[in-house]
């Protein structure tokens, strides 16, 4: 998502009550209104495809070549695959199959529509085939490049800041539903960008409108084809005690510890990310060969399904919470370290989003806290959740909405406790981030350097 085209610093500012008064302005909101509804049809589209493809093979697949049941070892080719998939999308299509995950989640300038099949091929292979990222960074980039796209044609001498503004209407609309409300994508790509002041609106509405239009057409097609809208939800929240002492000490601990495993997780990645750029499809391979292999060591040990440790984690987040006391403290620990390795070496190498495994790490690390004595079962997982997202995103107000509105009802009852782990989360991060100048240098048109703030 684009935030406007660059002014000079000799330059004053664009004055936003002159650009919504301008005709024109009204034009780009109609516009955007109108490409909500394709660019949300086609993200329903992309995430019904990624749903059913990674049905087809660890489910189906197994079955049609002679096995009663999936295969534990069955992840480690499928991935190898995907590695294959990935490695030449980078190297070959525009775009280098869309930013790096490991560098946290960036809107950076408005895409071009030349992208849109490089992001997609990379996402569909990394995620159908059990990597460990997210599809909000991929529906991200192919929304504004479909805006963009569209835009193009209906006006080929269109202002910059005009495609600036369509091209982040429809990354809106293409995430209005991925978190369970448009008002969360809102706020994730609001933080992300960096917008701020006057200018926001001007942003913020045509985006607004898009991501409303786009959320009605998620909740249509749901409802048409009888899929759901793919949607981050919590069905089964256990009720959560009024916040206390110990839970408040709870707070703080499991903040300092999310940052200390978030730091970890994105540093390593980074280190790895730079030897992958130098020697992409064996290193992408030996990646997903490796996310493989940690998945098949979760589900010998724990004798859980591999679904635990591959994936995004998006639709296994409410079952973990749901099924939590078939859970002991020590399988949670497990699963947390398990699927930390495997979201490491994915950052490093494959293409998506880095939102939701840090969510359900995140949620699996406060479940196993609240065994402990002084911190209920609900508290637990939306402090971890808070905390992780933070870690990883640094976007301290999208993660107090993200680990209290999933929660529904009981999320005004732990919010005190989030909005403290995030905080000792957030702050305890940033003092112990490297500078930009001392993570590896990124791979020239792979994108900016990492966010720090």
């Amino acid at each position: 998502m684009a935030t406007g085209p660059a002014v000079d610093s000799a330059t004053p500012p664009p004055d936003p009550f002159t650009i919504v008064r301008n005709r024109g302005y009204l034009v780009v909101l109609v516009v955007s209104a109108l490409l909500g509804v394709p660019i949300s049809a086609a993200a329903f589209g992309f995430l019904a495809l990624v749903s059913e493809v990674q049905s087809l093979v660890y489910n189906d697949l197994p079955k049609a070549v002679g096995f009663s049941s999936t295969p534990d070892w069955w992840a480690v080719p499928m991935l190898a695959v995907a590695g294959v998939v990935v490695a030449l999308t980078v190297r070959h299509l525009p775009g280098h199959g869309g930013h790096e995950p490991a560098e946290g989640l960036k809107t950076g300038d408005t895409p071009s529509f030349a992208i849109v099949p490089g992001v997609a091929l990379a996402a569909v292979a990394s995620l159908c085939l059990g990597v460990v990222l997210g599809p909000e960074a991929p529906l991200i980039a192919i929304g504004a490049g479909l805006a963009v796209g569209a835009l193009r044609l209906l006006k080929r001498d269109a202002p910059t800041s005009a495609v600036a503004v369509v091209g982040a209407a429809g990354s809106f609309a293409a995430i209005s539903e991925l978190l369970g409300s448009p008002l969360l994508g809102a706020f994730l790509l609001m933080e992300a960008s960096g917008l701020s002041g006057p200018m926001l609106g001007v942003v913020l509405v045509p985006g607004l409108l898009a991501a409303g239009v786009g959320s009605l057409i998620f909740t249509g097609l749901g409802s048409w084809t009888g899929l759901g809208t793919y949607s981050l939800t919590l069905h089964q929240v256990p009720q959560a005690d009024r916040p206390s002492l110990s839970e408040f000490a709870w707070a703080i601990l499991v903040g300092v510890a999310a940052a200390f495993l978030g730091e970890a997780v994105r540093r390593t990645a980074l280190r790895l990310k730079s030897h992958v750029e130098r020697h992409r499809l064996p290193l992408t391979v030996l990646a997903g060969v490796l996310v493989g292999v940690t998945a098949l060591i979760w589900t010998v040990l724990s004798d859980k399904p591999l679904s635990g440790v591959l994936y995004s984690g998006e639709s296994t987040l409410g079952p973990l919470l749901a099924d939590q006391a078939a859970y002991s403290a020590g399988t949670l620990v497990l699963l947390v370290v398990c699927k930390s390795l495997a979201y490491c070496l994915s950052l490093s190498a494959f293409r998506g989003g880095p939102v939701f495994p840090s969510l359900f790490i995140g949620g699996a690390g406060g479940l196993a806290v609240s065994h402990l004595p002084g911190v209920d079962t609900t508290t637990g997982f939306a402090i971890g959740v808070g905390a992780m997202s933070v870690a990883m995103l640094r976007l301290p107000m999208t993660s107090v909405l993200l680990a209290t509105l999933l929660l529904g009802a009981q999320g005004l009852t732990v919010m005190p406790l989030v909005i403290v782990s995030v905080v000792i989360s957030y702050v305890l991060t940033l003092r112990i981030t490297r500078p930009p100048s001392a993570d590896p240098p990124a791979q020239p048109g792979t994108g900016a350097p990492p966010r720090t703030g």
